[in-house]
């Protein structure tokens, strides 16, 4: 790692620059000598050898794109002369499985979590107000805002109270997949264990009426869940007043916890990637996996998702999957937004965002290709709807869209209680209640955005560290955090925004 290119396997004919690299020097390579014909950004990727005009570009042995004309030794390969293509890959159900070696039962690692009264692990202690619809958004904004730092200082073990404001609930179809998606999430939020007590407040005359909510997700009103409809109540100041009153009710008993010691096989990791650049795949992300690969054999969940951004290295994955239901199962899931996405300008049809393009990733199958890595190397459990209930441990993959607050909302609800997030480009993120880890793949932008940055993966690109002692660092770290360690964005109290279920159907 301490050269100026790094090649990532001995058959890829492209080289990462670990550093900004100018036109007209010479640098070595693995024994070649090869003279930069470009001003090459960090994170980016030059031919180390001529590639002909359709010719495969590879990374990490994988394709890419095709080159859409002749490359030169030393010539910047990107967006520019590289093209998309219709690579066809064996999926081999299960051919790459090899069974995890647990680590005994008695010997594993443990962490200070809560356990509720059903047995459930909690990392954090929330009380969650959640709105059927977004005309009640604003009612149950004020009535979190009531509750100050000042005002629930009496209250040490409460982490907070924070609303889940929405932006749907009405004017759309019903029955549809999208209201089933809606109100599963606001099932998997109300049933979190991170969620001490809830509070769900409707207007009254919504498509998504709280009385039905409650009872077709199994919900059931107790001391801690509260409902109200402020067409009922009186109006806004009242629904407020009860919403505080409600709220107030609750916090005694959600107060009455202690943390204890509890195996690590209670954490569920919600994997996400936000503002990746060309170190993503060689620093952050497999760092991450080998931390998912500890977490698994300790008898603990990762979560992947983001299904565009599996988009291209799907096989990857299926030849990991414990049986040809389960690899079917994403096969499904990916020819699903091939069908959904048709004809649209979306990352799932090659488009990145032009901070992956700054950042050296030429398209989708390159950020895909680093994507995949965070789920490390474990066998593929089970593939799940987006905010579906996972209860199968291991590695596990949930349906959801690239967007990262959509993405992180459906692993919450499915049950993450951390979310571990790399970023190369610095993506400023927080999530609750669940607390969002942060990984930077590069020092330099570690350095400058600190105060937001968890961990620096950037170490590996100093030669500092490889890959596994990044990843045992990493894991050490998820269980600091699950004891109650602060993160970044809590310090910075991010999360109260980015609650964003996904809306898939029309708008009416």
């Amino acid at each position: 790692m301490g050269a100026a290119l790094i090649r990532l396997h001995p058959k890829d004919n492209v080289l990462i620059a670990r550093e900004p690299l100018t036109l007209g020097a010479t640098v070595n390579a693995d024994g070649l000598s090869i003279k930069v014909r470009a001003q090459v950004p960090a994170g980016h990727k030059i031919a180390a050898r001529k590639i002909s005009a359709n010719e495969i570009v590879l990374k990490y042995d994988t394709p890419i794109g095709v080159a859409t004309r002749d490359i030169e030794p030393g010539e910047h390969v990107h967006s520019h002369n590289i093209a998309l293509a219709d690579f066809q890959h064996q999926h081999d159900f299960g051919r790459d499985v090899v069974p995890v070696q647990y680590v005994p039962i008695e010997q594993r690692a443990r962490f200070m979590g809560i356990v509720r009264a059903d047995g459930r692990v909690a990392t954090r202690n929330f009380i969650g107000i959640m709105s059927s619809v977004n005309c009640s958004s604003t009612a149950i904004r004020r009535i979190a805002d009531w509750f100050t730092p000042e005002r629930l200082a009496e209250y040490p073990n409460v982490d907070g109270v924070v609303a889940f404001a929405q932006t749907t609930g009405c004017g759309m179809s019903t029955p549809s997949l999208h209201f089933d998606v809606l109100r599963r999430t606001l099932a998997g939020y109300a049933t979190h264990p991170n969620l001490a007590g809830v509070l769900i407040v409707g207007l009254g005359c919504e498509r998504n009426q709280v009385a039905e909510l409650v009872a077709s997700q199994g919900l059931k009103k107790s001391d801690t869940l509260h409902t109200l409809v402020m067409q009922e109540e009186g109006g806004t100041r009242a629904t407020i007043e009860a919403g505080v009153a409600a709220i107030l009710a609750i916090l005694p008993r959600a107060n009455a916890i202690k943390r204890e010691p509890v195996s690590a096989s209670h954490i569920k990791i919600g994997l996400e990637c936000g503002g990746s650049d060309g170190f993503s795949g060689i620093t952050a992300n497999p760092a991450l996996g080998a931390a998912m690969d500890i977490l698994v054999r300790h008898g603990g969940t990762a979560i992947l998702s983001e299904t565009p951004e599996i988009h291209g290295v799907e096989h990857m994955l299926t030849r990991r999957a414990i049986s040809a239901e389960v690899g079917q199962k994403l096969l499904d899931r990916i020819a699903w937004w091939e069908e959904y996405t048709r004809g649209q300008n979306g990352q799932f049809n090659g488009v990145v965002a032009p901070g992956n393009q700054a950042g050296g990733l030429a398209n989708i199958f390159e950020k895909s290709l680093g994507s995949a890595m965070k789920g490390g190397s474990t066998p593929l459990q089970q593939v799940y709807e987006y905010a579906e209930q996972i209860t199968e441990p291991g590695f596990v993959f949930m349906d959801s869209p690239g967007y990262d607050p959509c993405a992180v909302t459906g692993q919450i609800a499915s049950g993450a209680n951390i979310i571990c997030f790399t970023t190369g480009r610095g993506s400023m993120f927080g999530s609750k209640p669940s607390p969002t880890i942060k990984l930077a793949t590069n020092t330099p932008m570690f350095t400058r955005l600190e105060e937001d940055m968890d961990i620096n993966c950037g170490k590996i690109l100093d030669g500092l560290v490889d890959v596994q002692q990044m990843g045992l660092e990493i894991f050490e770290h998820i269980l600091r955090t699950a004891s109650g360690e602060k993160s970044k964005s809590e310090l910075l109290n991010l999360g109260d925004n980015e609650f964003v279920p996904w809306h898939l159907g029309i708008v009416s």
